[in-house]
């Protein structure tokens, strides 16, 4: 008996991507990157915005704090201040209570928005919406961003 040999026709295929292939690969990639990039500002954006919300909270509980504390004639304060901090590093130094430095704050927040420790304040003797302070004390802390928010509502209003 005989052993059929067998001859292989053709060439064996060759492993690897055509240039056809790389380009769609290539493609593909793009636009699910450029769909990528979006999605990624606005979760930057909303991050940044959910800080901004906490750091005015935390300096709003700081002041409401230590009003409540010079309410309850813990310490002296000036008589047009209605008994509210004069500025924000008292809020972070502290004020004597008896034997104790009492501090409201750990440290001034850096405004996510902006990048910088600066915050716009108001006193009570200001206007609501005023963007200049009169410097009597703290009332109220805000954004000096002029950005606008996702929900359409200016930085420096909340």
């Amino acid at each position: 008996m005989r052993k059929a040999l067998t001859i292989r026709v053709g060439r064996q295929r060759e492993r690897g991507l055509t240039l056809v292939e790389l380009i769609v690969t290539v493609a593909i990639l793009s636009i699910l990157a450029s769909a990528a990039v979006p999605v990624a500002r606005f979760q930057v954006k909303r991050q940044n915005e959910r800080e901004l919300r906490r750091d005015l909270w935390m300096m709003r509980d700081a002041i409401d704090h230590y009003k409540d504390a010079a309410d309850m004639h813990a310490f002296q304060t000036k008589v047009d201040s209605q008994n509210y901090p004069p500025d924000l590093e008292t809020l972070v130094k502290g004020v004597d209570v008896q034997t104790k430095k009492v501090k409201f704050l750990r440290r001034i927040p850096m405004d996510p928005m902006t990048g910088k420790a600066e915050w716009g304040l108001r006193s009570m003797q200001d206007d609501p919406d005023s963007d200049s302070y009169g410097g009597q004390s703290v009332f109220d802390v805000y954004s000096k961003s002029q950005g606008t928010a996702l929900d359409g509502t200016k930085y420096s209003t909340w």
